[in-house]
């Protein structure tokens, strides 16, 4: 009797502590170590607004998260793997609200473009055939990713009148104008 006794109570610690860690842990864990490098008269925060998973593996994930940081609130997303059992941060891009740059792209695979939005008048995006996931972030901050098999493909915009715009990414009228304001 006390054999199986020790056996269960073997097989209840091992089972226990081979219990895989989840998505969720893992970028709560990651993000309280950022969390650290910061001093505490930085009001650093963070919120995990999106995640999908299963992207291009059966064990990969996106996460699309806000950061209020030394530049201020931002908006990222990161490129998550598992690799060996476990998972592991690949990249990660971020954006401003009321940046020049419209859009960014990750230059590995997987490709996945992304750009943060305040235009209520775009209903859907595409980088080249592929249409974007549009996020609503809060009030009328969106944010939307794509993954394609492209490296370098066209960014539009459709609106919903139904006019498509190809967008560049940078926005040369905002840079001019930032540039008048500091002079």
């Amino acid at each position: 009797m006390r054999l199986k006794l020790l056996f269960f109570i073997l097989l209840v610690l091992v089972t226990a502590c081979s219990k895989e860690q989840t998505f969720e842990e893992f970028f709560q864990e990651k993000m309280k170590e950022n969390e650290k490098e910061y001093s505490e008269d930085v009001d650093y925060s963070y919120s995990l607004v999106h995640q999908d998973q299963n992207i291009v593996t059966e064990d990969d994930a996106i996460a699309i998260f806000t950061e209020n940081n030394l530049q201020g609130k931002q908006i990222f997303i990161a490129y998550i793997k598992k690799e060996n059992g476990h998972w592991a941060w690949q990249r990660t891009r971020g954006a401003e609200w009321d940046a020049p740059q419209k859009w960014s792209a990750m230059d590995k695979v997987p490709y996945i473009y992304s750009g943060a939005m305040r235009d209520n008048s775009i209903t859907e995006v595409y980088a080249g055939r592929e249409k974007a996931t549009i996020v609503d972030v809060e009030g009328d901050k969106r944010f939307w990713y794509v993954v394609s098999p492209a490296k370098e493909v066209k960014v539009r915009y459709v609106r919903k009148d139904g006019t498509e715009e190809i967008v560049d990414q940078l926005d040369e009228e905002m840079l001019e104008e930032q540039a008048r304001k500091k002079k």
